[in-house]
């Protein structure tokens, strides 16, 4: 076996332990730390990323205790934005992104994870990006596929990404690759940081708010492929469908 196959083979075993190891300590997260973390991740966001009426966005479905942004997604499409979440076209390919609101058409995926059944393919603007782990310079341990990073990589403009996680995620480096790509800001319940300069920053919400506005004009976004969404005009029979997101709990449940 060549050195530099030894290497990756070596990294890939270290990332996987780390993987397992980071994401047993959130699911064992007692309620009350998790609900606290989450409430405080949740104002970050929603203070720091004032995202354009005409944006697309994408965000994930909560998975293993990760933190639930669905109640920044509710706020930001009250304001007219688009939501979508992620689906996998195939094995080693970019991934999708299929319009979403509450009661919209949906399917169970890998991990039983849902996604929407048939609704309009749009190009995100801003990413929201759950994180296993994290390191100082921006770059996120996933689940292993690469699928993240290889949409970033093969879309133009690409998406802001925004990466989440929890703060005791954070890691010294994850022995990024090539084709690893780092987020453009990091947000914990520690606060929001934003990379530059191959390293994080920690930024004042007002301080990310103006970096985050740059980054929108730099990258020509928002697209504008989409329609502002039109508020929250679904029924609240399908607050049954998704405990907690229509304001019955706080973040963090």
């Amino acid at each position: 076996m060549a050195a530099a196959e030894k290497t990756w083979t070596e990294i890939k075993a270290w990332r996987r332990a780390a993987r397992e190891d980071l994401v047993a300590r959130r699911v064992a997260m007692p309620q009350a730390e998790h609900r606290a973390a989450s409430t405080a991740i949740h104002a970050h966001l929603t203070q720091a990323f004032a995202l354009p009426a005409d944006a697309v966005l994408a965000f994930c479905w909560p998975f293993k205790h990760e933190f639930d942004v669905r109640f920044a997604v509710r706020a930001w499409r009250e304001q007219g934005v688009t939501a979508t979440l992620p689906v996998v076209a195939g094995k080693a390919q970019p991934l999708q992104f299929r319009q979403w609101w509450p009661g919209a058409p949906m399917l169970k995926g890998v991990y039983d994870i849902p996604y929407p059944d048939g609704t309009d393919l749009l190009a995100p603007d801003i990413a929201f990006v759950p994180m296993n782990g994290f390191d100082e310079q921006g770059y996120r341990l996933g689940y292993g596929g690469g699928y993240f990073d290889r949409t970033l990589d093969a879309t133009h403009p690409p998406p802001l990404a925004i990466g989440v996680a929890f703060e005791f995620a954070g890691l010294p480096s994850i022995r990024p690759q090539p084709h690893d790509v780092p987020m453009d800001f990091v947000v914990t319940e520690a606060g929001v940081h934003c990379v530059r300069g191959a390293q994080l920053e920690k930024m004042t919400a007002a301080e990310c708010g103006t970096r985050f506005r740059e980054l929108l004009r730099t990258r020509g976004l928002p697209r504008r492929t989409a329609a502002p969404s039109q508020g929250y005009s679904s029924p609240a029979c399908y607050a049954a469908e998704f405990p907690g997101y229509f304001g019955e709990e706080a973040p963090g449940n």
